[in-house]
């Protein structure tokens, strides 16, 4: 059986319950605000909220970050089977999740993250989804960059035909021709400074404020790439 079909919290490694912790304060947040998107994932979430960009463009726009350090696919499953998605009415979800997949196939990543679709569009049919790319790692060519690179072709056709759901490429321009990748893009070669936040989520915030602004939630409402 599929482990990222699975939900799963998170494995306590450090033992003090943190994960669970910052679940539970997601869950009093759906209660206490009314937010237009919600960003729901990994790390590359997390850190965005703590960028300069985040707080410019993304803050304004009536959002909130559900993304958790080291999250894997399964355990975003089981957080969005467990309240993080009740008592909202989000016009957009973005979802970034996978990078984290370590010993997963890409096929067995992609059918993790159509089933997150697939529960989302259950509980919010009225939403749209917004998919960012996953993002090359690693300061030069490894194995990880090249499983990544799969996954996002695969679901680009795999969502192509889904009512309200979007592929956002925000992954190109971050590989040199040498194929490596600079710190000033992603300071430890996974997560982004703010320069390399602005690169990858630009075309994101664009969509977004199409989106919001305009009602709309039609196909041809893409980004530029």
């Amino acid at each position: 059986m599929n482990p990222c079909t699975i939900p799963a919290p998170a494995e306590d490694i450090d033992g003090d319950q943190r994960w669970m912790s910052i679940h539970y304060r997601f869950l009093s947040e759906t209660r206490e605000k009314d937010p237009d998107v919600i960003f729901i994932g990994d790390s590359i979430l997390q850190a965005l909220q703590h960028t300069d960009y985040w707080n410019e463009l993304f803050a304004p726009l009536h959002c909130l970050n559900f993304g958790i350090h080291k999250d894997q696919i399964q355990n975003v499953l089981w957080r969005i089977k467990n309240g993080e998605l009740d008592n909202v009415r989000p016009k957009v979800v973005v979802l970034h999740v996978g990078t984290n997949n370590y010993s997963n196939t890409p096929d067995e990543m992609i059918e993790g993250i159509i089933e997150i679709i697939n529960i989302i569009q259950e509980k919010h049919p009225q939403s749209y989804i917004v998919i960012p790319t996953l993002l090359p790692r690693g300061h030069n060519p490894n194995p990880l960059r090249d499983r990544i690179s799969q996954v996002n072709e695969i679901l680009k056709t795999k969502v192509a035909s889904l009512p309200k759901v979007e592929v956002v490429v925000i992954d190109k321009g971050f590989i040199h021709v040498d194929g490596t990748i600079s710190h000033h893009d992603m300071y430890d070669y996974l997560l982004l400074t703010n320069a390399g936040s602005k690169k990858a989520f630009e075309p994101v915030h664009e969509l977004l404020v199409q989106l919001l602004n305009e009602g709309e939630t039609e196909k041809d409402l893409t980004p530029s790439e």
